[in-house]
């Protein structure tokens, strides 16, 4: 009971003053509710724990893509998470690996982590030759070349490497790899090998990260050039391409996107290059390459995204024939001209979602503050001593009288037609407003200038006089019936209330929109300060951001405050208003337009006569603007719209297989491309070895040194 009842103070707590969002991560519930679910339990001691086969259950699991690794092959993560070397794993184990992934450098730490005695935190040279020499399948690695003794020191000055140190020797290592396999197969030293030698290389250190596309027309490559075989630069060039496919993809998308046909040629893609990147300049043959992989069966040489799937993703399945291409470029057209239909749709469906929580947020800020309306209309048509008796000394004066001339219901005179006129007018507003703020946002950043933000806000309040007058001069009349009655009946003259019906038949629709011009001069620049006021005092006084959710209290505050320098402000604007709809009694000035009013209030009752009106007009759309944005906000949590949008989706033309975004687990992804480094040494790692090679402390057919060198000496 106690637990629900602080349960119940947390959430209304998070609603009033607004909570932080939980950053991405695995909280420990999850964490034990992973191990428990792959877990078995041992029999004799009753604990429960993961064995090789449940630990690669449980960070690959089975209906995930690997592309060229094998899932048995994750065993050699195992290792690492087995740090008390009992072939199993607990869930204090699980736990600390899983911290282990949550790093941002978790792929070569786990890679570090695989060779370093975990007494000094060093690798030691010896131990690291030795443990990659019993897992080589390709061919041998000179220890001694130019590039290893600056990483380890030669061969009497050997010395351990750090963390930093492993990890910067890795990220070269391949490069080594196939230089000296370059050398290798080089028998006449001319600086040529086979397009099979160079077929032989890639696949033996990096066929794990490419396509088979790319693996079955490597020895095409000697085709971008005359003669049979393949240069060193012809081989460094497509090594490059490998090194850069994000940099290479990151291009291919935007030259692509902004292509009318979704195809690009090899100088779009140098262009685009040039305009998106600094550091990274690719060289003539390196786009040659590119093109080359990509564009085997397409002699036209404009390529899409299919095309370039087939290059950029190891997942990509070589069975794909040309005909299912066609198909799907055909898809493709139908799924975006559906796309399309469905967006406008979609955009329809958001705005009516925006426009109905923006008339029940109108209509409940609106009743909120009726009273402190009335009081301020009552205030401002007021004339001046010369042309009558003040009935009203201030506003509280006024709240007072008329709750004892006509009762507590008659502050609320005529809420009923304004609360069905200020539901259109409130929903426009806020609808317009975040249509406009979304077409001048920067979609990556979130930021819009503050120019813009005043448009959004201008545009709002324009929009909305189309409801605002009508709904203006009704209520007006309403509200002033009482002390019409109270006058009249002081002067022993008859006087019948009129409805909002009569009203409305009695002005007709000219009528309706008398003041017009005032009105738009009031709400235009009221909207203008007003919107962007809210959104800077959220942001950068109340600290929201994407994981920061403001609370009930924090919105009512940051809307109020907005309210107040824009509702004082206009006041002029709202006098004149008020001044050109009330209907003018016997003795009053009648007024023909903006300004002829502007000009006589001023000769009749000076400046301040301007400004008549404005504490309460701050007290009414202070607190109305408040409740109406806070409530629009918090119905927008409560009611989201069904089956709305999360992100845009990409265009269909960017739909090619395997040019999307990872949508795995971001443990699973790091736990691959950890896997992927380590098969960077040698694609041996964490495959199956023969029974008679006995698992070392690795456990995966690695020897201690002693053992090797006997071997060696038999």
């Amino acid at each position: 009971m106690a637990s629900v009842t602080e349960q119940v103070k947390e959430s209304v707590k998070e609603s009033l003053v607004g909570h932080e969002e939980p950053q991405h991560g695995h909280p420990p519930s999850q964490i034990r509710s992973e191990f428990e679910k792959h877990a078995v339990k041992d029999e004799e001691s009753g604990e429960y724990f993961l064995g090789q086969k449940e630990f690669v259950d449980a960070i690959a699991p089975e209906d995930e893509d690997y592309h060229k690794i094998k899932r048995e092959q994750y065993t050699v993560l195992f290792q690492i998470a087995d740090q008390r070397r009992e072939s199993r794993i607990n869930l204090q184990d699980w736990t600390v690996f899983n911290n282990l992934l949550a790093k941002p450098d978790a792929e070569y730490e786990i890679a570090f982590r695989l060779f370093a005695d975990p007494v000094t935190g060093l690798v030691d040279f010896n131990e690291f030759k030795e443990v990659y020499s019993r897992n080589r399948t390709g061919l041998a690695f000179d220890w001694d070349s130019d590039w290893a003794k600056l990483y380890v020191g030669g061969r009497k000055n050997r010395h351990s490497m750090t963390y930093p140190q492993f990890a910067q020797m890795l990220r070269g290592l391949q490069g080594e790899r196939v230089r000296q396999a370059f050398l290798h197969y080089d028998k006449n030293d001319d600086g040529y090998i086979d397009p099979d030698d160079f077929q032989r290389i890639i696949q033996e250190t990096a066929s794990h990260k490419l396509s088979d596309h790319l693996l079955q027309n490597l020895p095409t490559l000697c085709n971008i050039s005359s003669g049979s075989k393949i240069s060193y630069a012809n081989v460094r060039a497509f090594q490059n391409m490998l090194r850069e496919m994000d940099i290479v993809e990151l291009v291919v998308r935007n030259a692509i996107a902004k292509a009318e046909d979704g195809k690009i040629t090899r100088l779009d893609f140098l262009n685009e290059a040039a305009r998106i990147t600094r550091f990274t300049l690719f060289t003539p043959m390196e786009a040659d390459i590119l093109f080359h992989f990509a564009s085997l069966d397409q002699p036209t040489g404009r390529l899409g995204l299919t095309d370039f799937a087939r290059v950029l993703d190891a997942s990509w399945h070589s069975q794909i024939s040309i005909q299912d291409s066609t198909r799907q470029a055909i898809a493709n057209q139908a799924q975006k001209a559906h796309a399309e239909s469905e967006s406008f749709m979609h955009d329809v469906l958001v705005s009516a979602h925006h426009f109905g929580l923006g008339s029940l947020a109108g209509a409940f800020g609106a009743f909120m503050v009726y009273p402190i309306d009335l009081v301020k209309t009552r205030m401002q048509n007021q004339r001046g001593a010369r042309v009558g008796q003040l009935l009203y000394k201030n506003s509280i004066d006024c709240f007072q009288k008329v709750i004892r001339n006509e009762g507590f219901r008659g502050l609320y005179s005529g809420v009923l037609p304004q609360l069905v006129g200020v539901a259109p007018e409130k929903a426009i507003k806020l609808t317009v407003n975040d249509l406009v703020r979304g077409k001048f946002t920067d979609v990556k950043t979130g930021e819009i200038p503050f120019k813009a933000e005043m448009l959004a806000g201008g545009s709002a309040g324009a929009c909305q006089v189309i409801f605002t007058n009508p709904l203006e001069i009704v209520k007006i009349r309403l509200q002033i019936q009482g002390e019409a009655a109270k006058a009249a009946s002081r002067e022993g003259e008859a006087f019948s209330k009129r409805s909002a019906l009569w009203i409305v038949r009695n002005l007709g629709l000219q009528g309706l929109y008398k003041g017009a011009s005032a009105c738009l001069l009031r709400d235009v620049p009221f909207s203008a300060i007003y919107f962007p006021t809210y959104s800077h005092l959220k942001r950068d006084v109340f600290g929201e951001s994407p994981t920061k959710k403001l609370g009930i209290l924090q919105l009512l505050t940051a809307g109020a405050i907005a309210g107040m320098p824009s509702a004082y402000l206009t006041t002029p604007c709202d006098v004149i208003k008020t001044r050109l709809q009330v209907e003018a009694r016997k003795g009053e000035t009648a007024y023909t337009g903006l300004r002829d009013a502007a000009s006589k209030v001023w000769k009749e009752e000076g400046f301040k006569a301007f400004f008549k009106g404005g504490p309460a007009r701050v007290l009414r759309s202070s607190p109305q603007f408040g409740f109406t944005l806070a409530g629009y906000e918090l119905l927008q949590g409560l009611l989201p719209m069904s089956g709305g949008k999360t992100s845009d989706p990409e265009p269909p033309v960017q739909s090619a297989a395997g040019l999307q975004e990872a949508k795995s687990p971001l443990p699973y992804l790091r736990s691959r491309n950890a896997l992927k480094i380590i098969l960077d040494l040698d694609l041996g790692f964490g495959r199956f070895k023969k029974p008679e090679q006995k698992a070392g402390m690795f456990g995966f057919g690695i020897r201690s040194g002693a053992a090797a060198k006997a071997e060696e000496e038999k």
